[in-house]
């Protein structure tokens, strides 16, 4: 799939001609963020970043702490080919600058009852792990593969940078959707191929890693299980951050720049046109192009009037479902763990019911399901000789429930370590030297995300393509949106490729001069 792209020109533009050029601004640097300011800047567009931060990443950002170094949100790597291009346009190489470590195991799931099983690229190998856990299933599991990857085809391949401006564009696709069964979940697909619950589980749990219920989203999400069996599961050297540092250098290979600590407050319109932004220190910054990529709920409920934004009104956004959140906690130990792998997802004793209890009934359970991510692993160098670093992560329920986090945190982070301590991290209470946390306050607070979803809008049916937050806003002529709340989604793949929908959306240079 990866194209061969022209790179823009190097030879530097003299300060009139840059200064002649439209000006993009774009709102927050993270991956989605940097990935636009790459693509407007190699099209000729003159780009500012203003992310609000110290750094960039947003949620890709990084901790450092006590020697230990942390990534702050994702961990998981796929379709390399989305960086390659972005690294294509600003006429480098990605191998340049980020090593990409496949992982064989991608990850490994350790159910309640103690079976474990790895998942990997290798088909064969697979078919042995689902042929030891359950026989009567290999055939089931073939045949969701095949499913998967026909709605890969469809759903990443042909829509994924594809715009919905339009109901006819979400038209034109209905019967794609029909014949995929997309009004089926994820889980009920799993479920009418596999018979074994634990597979059932294996086969659909992937929709968490973009903030979706697996009982409740699009079969069209069983795509990411395809995705991961074509490109691999891959790890950032350093951490993912180091992936954010390159695609910053990257915004200024193609002329834009970067500001940090510039936080926008507002978006400037001429009567529905955006004209540029204003910081909170009252500084105005005009543009041609305004890009957001801060939490869609968050840019039309905060940063535009209600009168300018009929289509996302304060009620309209109120009434929509969103992700769940996260609690994750950072921890550092002055040991090693040579048996745990790099990711490890471990199961809690209930399936539909906790998830029940985190998307609809909105209370903080007292099981939970974890991730626990040891990049210590594949590279050292993330935590002092002799030490590893860790976090791990439970789906929590989204601001909407009844939970002071101020006073929950602490109590649930030791729940969560005694259970790691009993499973896999024996000793784990005397080897603990450095932890932080994070609390869906944090996604509310420093990430400014609405009602401290961790993803933004839940990727339901009614809340995809068409009838998700546009690329090209329905309300503001000129203001555009990236990142997780808009089309296609959450996750990696899907901010760089709602990026990627600005090429077919955005007006070229040369139609504007």
């Amino acid at each position: 799939m990866s194209s061969v792209l022209t790179p823009p020109r190097t030879a530097p533009l003299s300060p009139l001609a840059s200064a002649r050029r439209p000006h993009a601004v774009v709102i927050g640097a993270g991956l989605g963020g940097l990935a636009a300011a790459v693509r407007l800047g190699a099209r000729g567009y003159r780009v500012t970043v203003l992310e609000r931060l110290d750094a960039p990443g947003g949620r890709a950002s990084v901790f450092r702490q006590d020697g230990f170094t942390f990534d702050a949100g994702p961990t998981i790597i796929t379709a390399p080919f989305l960086l390659e291009e972005l690294w294509a346009l600003a006429g480098r190489r990605l191998a340049d600058d980020v090593q990409l470590q496949s992982l064989d195991p991608f990850y490994r799931l350790r159910f309640a009852d103690g079976t474990e099983l790895d998942c990997s690229a290798d088909s064969a190998a697979m078919r042995a792990q689902i042929a030891r856990l359950a026989p009567q299933d290999v055939a089931g599991y073939e045949a969701f593969m095949r499913a998967a990857e026909q709605i890969y085809r469809v759903g990443f391949e042909q829509l994924g940078a594809t715009p919905f401006n339009s109901w006819t564009d979400m038209a034109r696709i209905l019967p794609e959707l029909v014949r995929l069964r997309g009004d089926r979940s994820v889980y009920a697909l799993a479920a009418r191929h596999v018979s074994d619950e634990r597979l059932r589980i294996a086969l659909s749990f992937h929709p968490l890693f973009v903030g979706g219920n697996p009982f409740r989203v699009t079969s069209i999400y069983g795509l990411i299980a395809w995705l991961e069996r074509r490109w691999g599961v891959h790890f950032v050297r350093g951490g993912t951050n180091r992936l954010v540092d390159g695609m910053a250098r990257l915004v200024a290979e193609v002329g834009g720049s970067l500001r940090c600590g510039a936080e926008v407050v507002q978006i400037l319109l001429e009567g529905r046109r955006a004209c540029g932004v204003r910081l909170v220190g009252g500084e105005p910054i005009a543009a041609d192009v305004v890009v957001s990529n801060a939490d869609a709920a968050w840019t039309y409920r905060k940063l535009l009037p209600p009168a300018a934004r009929p289509r996302w009104s304060d009620a309209k956004l109120e009434r929509a479902r969103y992700s769940m959140s996260l609690f994750v906690w950072y921890f550092g130990t002055r040991r090693c763990y040579p048996s745990v792998p790099h990711h490890t997802i471990l199961l809690g004793p209930r399936y539909r019911g906790l998830l029940h209890d985190i998307f609809e009934r909105k209370v903080l359970a007292e099981d939970f399901s974890l991730y626990l991510h040891r990049p210590t692993a594949s590279d050292p160098s993330l935590a002092p000789p002799g030490c590893d670093a860790f976090y791990v992560l439970a789906p929590v329920p989204n601001l909407d429930a009844d939970v002071d986090w101020r006073v929950q945190a602490e109590p649930y982070r030791r729940r969560i370590a005694a259970f790691l301590e009993r499973t896999l991290l024996p000793g784990l209470s005397d080897a603990v030297v450095t932890s932080r946390t994070m609390t869906p306050l944090d996604f509310r607070d420093r990430l400014l995300s609405y009602k401290g979803a961790a993803f933004s809008l839940e990727p339901t049916l009614r809340q995809s393509a068409w009838f998700r937050p546009h690329n090209r806003s329905e309300d503001i002529e000129g203001l555009y949106l990236v990142g997780a709340g808009t089309h296609p989604g959450a996750g990696v793949p899907g901010v760089l490729s709602s990026a990627r929908v600005l090429d077919r959306v955005v007006p070229d240079v040369r139609q504007r001069a």
